[in-house]
């Protein structure tokens, strides 16, 4: 399959070039430029993309660029701090400039060829950078300026090396996306073979390839990824399968029910255990109230459990998981793993002495190609459109201790938002929406009585892939009837508020 590599200099749009390669159905990977032993001359590679970078190319210790990248022959193109960085290696000249370029510019094709092909005339992008271009390297000429940048677009006289200094990847950038396609197509001659069809039977071959006749056991949450990768790996080994759903008692309202009797349905009740383990979860978190210690003890007592349960069906060697793109390139990414801000959601492994190997089929595809293989699948709407649900579930949701009586609070006051939420159009553009406990109190008025309960909050943000967020602008009215009906039918409530705070600076969970 073609392939495009997209080297990495610390960008914040880098994954947002992924998924504008992808949407063309076009495969690609994200590597940092660093990463070691990586081989660039291989031939389903047909292109290379360098990402821009908050470095200057100035700075004493900016990214350099790899000598693979020129030395394979492969058409690259450089986007921002990747086309000043082509220039700087090549002989040409950056400067920093008098003043920094932010926003949208109107840019002056003077070349339609190549990546500006069938795209003459004046186009709006978006521009922000602070060093520019003064002097081209031998043999390389401008194709399109803006006002405030002379060299805004350039091409070496081969046709195979191009460099752009706006963002194509971004939405303000209209014609971006046929730029990108433009080359993609036109320059590196690509293919369009990245298709959920294609996925799935390539997905398949490699886990028999990888498995064959050995046993795997998935821990099942019942969100998307988990489902999705249980129903490819069932497609490509059938009953070598067994998936695992433990309730740990802090899921959603029917939630527990509702997934298990789906999976059986899906999988068939032989390759779904169920495991009732919510007594076992509340006596563990009884009078914890730090955010830290709760997902430690959840994710403590997922092992336990898991464990027991997998003894039971002896002899298995693989450990199915959903994990995504996403994970994979914070894992590997310019500047190391991420700061932590708070323990992974989702169990960090199970005890070394199980020895289980690791099997992941969706690990290179974002949550959007998840859902889109999902379907392709057969999967249920009601899974493919779940909203992501963090591990430690209602946990984290509840600030301060947590226990029965404020798990129905948080339990009611939740499927009421939902359940609004459902019937407005905005709900499936939404990333996340559900309610917030806190343990704060309110005086309020109810029948000429006073009250004096706690306070709810509504948490409900858009978002691509979880990695920033911004707060849903939710219609007046639909916040309106959510406020009422919490506050007239969930025992408990007598406040509601709107979180509007985006992803950063807060997190999308408030713990």
């Amino acid at each position: 399959m073609d392939k495009i590599v997209i080297l990495d200099f610390g960008s914040q749009y880098t994954q947002l070039i992924a998924r504008r390669i992808r949407e063309c159905q076009v495969y690609c990977e994200i590597w940092p430029f660093h990463l070691k032993g990586y081989d660039l001359n291989s031939p389903e590679i047909k292109g290379i993309i360098l990402s821009g970078s908050p470095y200057s190319v100035a700075d004493a210790n900016a990214p350099s660029l790899p000598s693979q990248v020129l030395e394979s022959g492969k058409p690259v193109l450089g986007i921002c701090y990747g086309m000043q960085l082509l220039v700087n290696t090549l002989g040409g000249k950056v400067v920093h400039a008098h003043g920094r370029e932010y926003g949208k510019a109107l840019l002056e094709v003077v070349e339609n060829r190549g990546i500006f092909e069938n795209l003459a005339g004046d186009i709006v992008c978006w521009m922000s950078h602070g060093d520019s271009v003064k002097e081209l390297p031998p043999g390389f000429q401008g194709i399109a300026r803006t006002e405030n940048c002379e060299y805004a677009a350039i091409r070496d006289e081969t046709g195979k090396i191009w460099g752009i200094q706006f963002h194509p990847e971004v939405s303000h950038t209209p014609l971006g996306r046929e730029i990108l396609s433009n080359f993609l197509f036109r320059v590196c001659g690509c293919r369009p073979e990245w298709t959920p069809e294609s996925i799935i039977k390539q997905q398949i071959q490699w886990i028999r390839s990888e498995v064959k006749d050995k046993k795997v056991v998935c821990a099942l949450s019942g969100g998307v990824d988990s489902v999705t990768a249980a129903v490819l790996t069932y497609r490509a080994i059938g009953e070598q399968l067994t998936c695992i759903f433990v309730n740990n008692g802090l899921l959603r309202k029917g939630e527990a029910e509702q997934v298990f009797s789906k999976m059986k349905e899906i999988l068939g009740k032989e390759r779904v255990i169920y495991r009732d383990a919510a007594e076992q979860f509340l006596s563990a978190l009884r009078g914890v109230v730090d955010p830290e210690e709760k997902r430690k003890i959840i994710g403590r007592t997922f092992v336990e459990v898991f464990e027991e349960e997998a003894k039971k069906l002896g002899d298995v060697s693989y450990l199915l998981q959903g994990t995504t793109y996403p994970d994979v390139i914070e894992s590997i990414s310019v500047y190391g793993p991420s700061s932590r801000i708070k323990t992974h959601h989702n169990v960090g492994g199970l005890p070394e002495h199980m020895q289980l190997k690791v099997i992941e089929p969706l690990r290179f595809l974002f949550k959007d190609e998840v859902r889109k293989l999902a379907m392709e699948l057969g999967i249920p709407e009601e899974i493919v459109w779940r909203q992501p649900f963090p591990g430690p579930g209602l946990a984290v949701r509840i600030i301060g201790e947590v226990t029965e009586d404020r798990l129905q609070i948080l339990r009611d006051m939740d499927f009421i938002i939902n359940q609004e939420l459902r019937n407005s159009p905005i709900y499936k553009k939404l990333w996340q929406s559900f309610g917030v406990l806190v343990p704060v109190r309110s005086v309020g008025v109810m029948g000429d009585e006073r009250t004096y309960k706690y306070v709810g909050v509504l948490r409900a943000v858009m978002s691509e892939d979880g990695m920033t967020a911004d707060w849903a602008r939710i219609s007046y009215d639909t916040l309106d009837v959510i406020a009422r009906r919490v506050v007239n039918e969930v025992a408990g409530i007598g406040r509601m508020v709107y979180d509007i705070t985006s992803k950063p600076p807060a997190t999308i969970e408030w713990e």
